[in-house]
């Protein structure tokens, strides 16, 4: 495992059981793009670090997933022969992926309409895996009802915004909790790690249940009527596995806007309403959650819709991909 010194990797990585490296990189900054000009600096030190990994680990395959280490390390292994793949989660692929997209032997996409919108070399094979995400298991629906001590014939409202939680989307939804729009619902939400304590005192149970993080997340996908989430990928993999329709509300700063795109690939597939955040308040959250709660047909055919492309098994997938890149 190769990652950064820096963010989520820099916390994850020595809490997981893998030898992995840590490499010193900074984002391409798009708005301050005086700072940028570092990069030539940053840049030469990372490959040297990165030429470093590749001669002590002598990998059969080196498989890019994003971050800002990851494309240093897949081109200088392109560039040494070495087998090399990219996994791209989302529908508008990554600077990194579209300009290595020509140098690899395989990508594999999360989401089919990032297709076209990637050149791939002649040598490139594309495979529309899906993004790799545990498996639904039916099991969940029991443990979920006990877990959260569910009514039967209640609808479920699930409310996440990914694990750093979304503070926009939180305070619309705490908004229209103290408005009484969770009445008749049984409303779980995951407000996130660094959010959690400004919401914490709207936690009712059972008719309003708040956490910081909701680990393992299957037990509440599997009870789940609907959902409001932000459209991150491995988010959106999870709603399509178990079949949750969903609102979504995508985080406008997210990097080349690409959560948009994958919301509006959603809402295009008749899974999911496409709600922008400039047009999010209480009020057209309350009428997108009693629109689609009211109607058990419509929240059907977007759950059929959000199952046909679901891919649960895409990590397994995946690693048969890899097996022929090495073989």
């Amino acid at each position: 495992m190769v990652g950064g010194t820096r963010g989520v990797e820099g916390k994850i990585l020595p809490t997981r059981p893998f030898r992995y490296y840590q490499l010193p990189a900074e984002p391409i900054y798009r708005r301050q793009w005086w700072k940028n000009l570092r990069w030539p600096f940053i840049g030469l030190s990372l490959l040297r670090k990165a030429g470093k990994v590749l001669d002590d680990e002598k990998p059969a395959a080196v498989i890019g997933t994003g971050g800002y280490v990851s494309a240093p390390v897949v081109w200088l292994a392109a560039r040494r022969g070495i087998p090399t793949a990219i996994q791209e989660q989302n529908a508008f692929p990554g600077f990194a992926t579209r300009r290595l997209a020509r140098m690899v032997r395989q990508v594999y996409l999360g989401i089919p309409e990032a297709f076209g919108k990637l050149e791939p070399g002649p040598n490139t094979r594309i495979f529309e895996t899906g993004n790799p995400i545990l498996p639904p298991d039916p099991a969940c629906r029991a443990a979920g009802m006990t877990r959260f001590a569910i009514v039967a014939g209640r609808p479920v409202l699930l409310v996440t915004g990914g694990s750093q939680g979304a503070l926009a989307l939180n305070r619309v939804v705490a908004e229209w909790l103290r408005q009484g729009g969770g009445r008749n619902l049984t409303v779980l939400w995951a407000a996130g790690r660094t959010s959690y304590q400004e919401f914490v005192t709207l936690h009712q149970p059972p008719d309003v249940q708040v956490f910081d993080f909701l680990d393992p997340m299957g037990d509440a996908m599997a009870v789940a009527d609907l959902a409001v989430a932000r459209a991150g990928a491995i988010t959106l993999a999870e709603l399509c596995a178990w079949g949750v329709p969903s609102i979504l509300i995508p985080l406008p700063s997210a990097a080349a806007d690409h959560q948009t795109s994958n919301a509006q690939a959603l809402a295009d597939a008749g899974a999911a309403i496409h709600l922008p955040q400039s047009g999010l308040s209480s009020a057209t959250l309350r009428k997108a959650v009693a629109d689609l709660m009211s109607n058990a047909a419509v929240r059907e055919a977007m759950s059929a819709a959000a199952r046909k492309r679901g891919r649960p098994n895409a990590a397994a997938e995946i690693v048969s991909h890899i097996a022929s890149l090495v073989s």
